[in-house]
């Protein structure tokens, strides 16, 4: 199953952060932003319609030479939305979002929906996450997210971090602190590129 990107056991120390929910243009410029002081690359999985609503920041995330996926287009939830209408909402999407990478909003999917995606002409590639940042989290601190991070990644981790307003207030104050951290300790941040 195409679900699980990186490895602990990858010979260089290499981290992949990740972007949900956007693009929005405070919050993304603001990620850019960050990651741009530390040469860091990471992966946007954007909802079609914020990239309808706003091209310019969506065009920003390419001319940085960052990945995008494929997020649907309203942040449909799999487990329940009717199979065919999940696939058109996908399809809908990569009309704004010229990937072939996916990841199911809040992390569901069903077989048959998967199934579908693998039998499209390019067939997406499902894109899943090592350590769960909890950022869209609104019971928990900003330093319970950074530690939920630090404590949990390692090399070849993928991360999920949000860009959305319902996000920002922990992920301001996390991803500096996570681009310092490891960026001090020698890793790199890349984007997901799937190899042939």
């Amino acid at each position: 199953m195409p679900e699980v990107f990186g490895s602990s056991r990858r010979p260089k120390k290499v981290i992949y952060l990740s972007f949900d929910d956007g693009p929005h243009p405070v919050i993304t410029s603001f990620v850019l932003d960050e990651l741009n002081k530390f040469g860091a690359k990471a992966t946007f999985f954007c909802v079609g319609k914020n990239v309808a609503e706003h091209p310019e920041v969506f065009n920003r995330i390419l001319e940085q030479g960052h990945a995008t996926g494929n997020h649907t287009f309203n942040h449909l939830d799999g487990w329940k939305t009717g199979n065919v209408k999940y696939l058109q909402n996908i399809l809908k999407a990569g009309n704004y979002i010229d990937s072939h990478l996916f990841r199911p909003p809040y992390g569901r999917i069903t077989r048959t929906q998967r199934k579908l995606l693998m039998r499209q002409d390019e067939p997406y590639t499902i894109i899943m996450w090592s350590v769960l940042s909890g950022d869209f989290d609104e019971d928990i601190t900003p330093e319970k997210c950074l530690s939920n991070v630090l404590n949990n990644a390692e090399s070849g981790s993928v991360i999920v971090f949000h860009d959305s307003e319902k996000a920002y207030k922990r992920l301001r104050y996390v991803l500096p602190a996570v681009l310092k951290y490891f960026s001090e300790k020698g890793y790199q941040f890349e984007k997901i590129v799937m190899r042939s």
